[in-house]
Formats: C-alpha cells, sequence, structure tokens
C-alpha cells in the first residue's frame, strides 16, 4: 500500500453553501496546491475526489463527511463511504478514529479491517485523544492525525493545534503522526515538523476564503 509522503498536505474543502464547493474549483485548488509544493491533498466527497484524481498525481487523502442522526461522528462513518472514495480515486482512506459510537454498528476496528481486505488502502485515523490513538493503532491504523482535537465532546474545551498531543502520539505510537487542525502560520507549521511530525494538514489558513473573509469582515465591522 501506498506510502505517506512527508512534508506540507493542503486540505482542499469549502462549506457546501460555497461557491467554491464544485468539483472542478477544488479540483484547481488542489492542483495549484501540489505545483506550488504540496505532498498531497485532503479532499472530501466521491465527486471532488474524482475531480482532483483528474488534475493531480499526488497522493489523495479522501473522506467522506456524512452526518446521521444520533451519531456524532461524521468523517468517513461506515465502510459504504470509504468504498465510494477509493473507487473515486482516493489513496488513502481517513476516517474518524474517535471512542464514539459509530451508525449500523460499526467500530474503528471493523472499517480498518474492511478498508484494508477489500479495498486495499491505508487508513488515516483521525484522532482526538491519545486513548483513540492508541486503540486506532491497534486496530491497524497505518497513520494517525490530531484532526479532531478540540472538535468532540471530550475535548471542546482544548483549542489546537494539538501540539501536546502531537508530541505524545511521536513518542508513543509507532506509526507516521499528522498534525491536522489549527496550523495556522509557516510558524506552527515548523513547530509541528520540529516536534516529530511527518506531515502537516493545512486547510483553512491556505484554502479556507470564505472563513477568512468572514474573519477579516467581523474584525472591521466589530472595531
Amino acid at each position: 500500500m501506498l506510502t505517506l509522503p512527508s512534508g506540507l498536505i493542503v486540505s482542499c474543502q469549502a462549506p457546501v453553501d460555497s461557491p467554491l464547493h464544485d468539483p472542478e474549483i477544488i479540483a484547481a485548488i488542489a492542483k495549484t496546491a501540489v505545483k506550488r509544493g504540496a505532498v498531497g491533498v485532503r479532499i472530501d466527497t466521491p465527486a471532488h475526489i474524482a475531480a482532483v484524481r483528474q488534475q493531480v498525481a499526488q497522493p489523495i487523502i479522501g473522506l467522506w463527511k456524512r452526518q446521521f442522526p444520533g451519531f456524532s461522528v461524521y468523517i468517513t462513518p461506515r465502510f459504504e463511504e470509504a468504498a465510494a472514495i477509493a473507487q473515486a480515486g482516493a489513496d488513502i482512506i481517513a476516517i474518524d478514529a474517535t471512542l464514539r459510537n459509530r451508525p449500523e454498528g460499526e467500530t474503528v476496528a471493523s472499517l480498518i479491517a474492511q478498508i484494508h481486505q477489500k479495498l486495499a488502502k491505508p487508513v488515516m485515523a483521525d484522532i482526538d485523544t491519545l486513548a483513540a490513538a492508541i486503540a486506532a493503532v491497534e486496530a491497524g491504523a497505518d497513520c494517525v492525525g490530531t484532526t479532531l482535537y478540540g472538535y468532540t465532546e471530550a475535548t471542546k474545551h482544548l483549542s489546537p493545534p494539538g501540539f501536546e498531543l502531537l508530541s505524545q502520539l511521536v513518542k508513543q505510537l509507532d506509526c507516521p503522526v499528522i498534525c491536522e487542525g489549527g496550523i495556522s502560520s509557516p510558524t506552527f507549521a515548523k513547530q509541528a515538523i520540529a516536534l516529530g511530525a511527518n506531515a502537516i494538514v493545512v486547510g483553512t489558513a491556505i484554502t479556507g476564503i470564505d472563513y477568512l473573509v468572514q474573519g477579516f469582515q467581523e474584525a472591521i465591522t466589530n472595531s
């Protein structure tokens, strides 16, 4: 299976109500990112992954955000989503690997096993805590990301980037560790690499036009 590249990975996503939420536009953003040096991209939904695959040869970390009533897990929650993004062209399948219940009785272990056995794809485990990371690696995850630190019930009192968590993961896990979430500047990116991250994922700070414009507008309006 593909080995996770080291360096900068750019998350090319947009809110569903944004004009940027279009397969061709996301593909253009991804192509620009790799042209400027990104070693890979992180893409949501089968349609966007398929469009990016036509434009980009570098590795695609694919996911599919889907909400199910009664469940907090939404990043590739079931094998059905994993199979769809693999078919669309994803090289690595990102899943929510937090210690939360999943729809239809799916578990992190069963999902990782199916992805390996049926799709022959490596798995990126998006976690929020050290305990979740250890469990994911024991279940067979190929790499672990700090993606959900600060975004779950267990960590909502914390603010990314999770550098303390990153340091713990680097020391205790025998797999590549990715720092994702809150990497809002080149300084933070450099710090994450210095702490031992194999790769960093940057999204909003590079591709989040909607959020960035909104932030500037709110700042000058409320000043």
